[in-house]
């Protein structure tokens, strides 16, 4: 009896498995660490930690912010945040929204992030969107925004 073809068989079967496998493991993982590949995600126990950590940490945040979570991609100004702050203000150099502002959706939004964060909005801080929720302040940054002011002429 030829043995040939049933070793062929079953080689190709184990190839095609371990092909199905791989394609089945590896190819979402690959596909996470593409789209999350210029990302970077930090915790810092307090805003001072914070800015002296990350230069791209808005100044604004006080530096007595507590609990920071932020968020960032590495290749543009897309940035979302969350902080326990003193008091349930948002920080002073921050001003109310138009009432008729078109927010941008964050492009960043890890799990601590809320996904309505564009419906709570209600100011602006710095280049930030922004809202407080009770002490805790949610702000993100656009991209386009970030762009535009990169590109405006340095006041004289």
């Amino acid at each position: 009896m030829n043995r040939t073809p049933l070793a062929l068989a079953l080689a190709t079967a184990g190839t095609l498995a371990a092909l199905a496998f791989t394609g089945a493991v590896a190819v979402p993982a690959v596909a996470d660490w593409w789209d999350g590949r210029h990302e970077a995600y930090d915790a810092y126990p307090t805003g001072a930690a914070a800015k002296a950590d990350r230069a791209s940490v808005p100044r604004w945040l006080p530096d007595d912010a507590g609990s920071v979570e932020y968020a960032m991609k590495t290749t543009g100004g897309a940035r979302a945040l969350k902080a326990a702050l003193p008091s349930p203000t948002p920080p002073a150099p921050c001003t109310p929204l138009p009432a008729d502002t078109t927010l941008p959706a964050p492009a960043l939004t890890p799990d601590w992030f809320p996904e309505n964060a564009p419906e709570k909005a209600t100011t602006r801080c710095g280049l930030y969107y922004a809202y407080m929720d009770g002490h805790t302040l949610y702000a993100w940054q656009d991209d386009q925004d970030w762009i535009k002011d990169n590109k405006a002429p340095a006041p004289h």
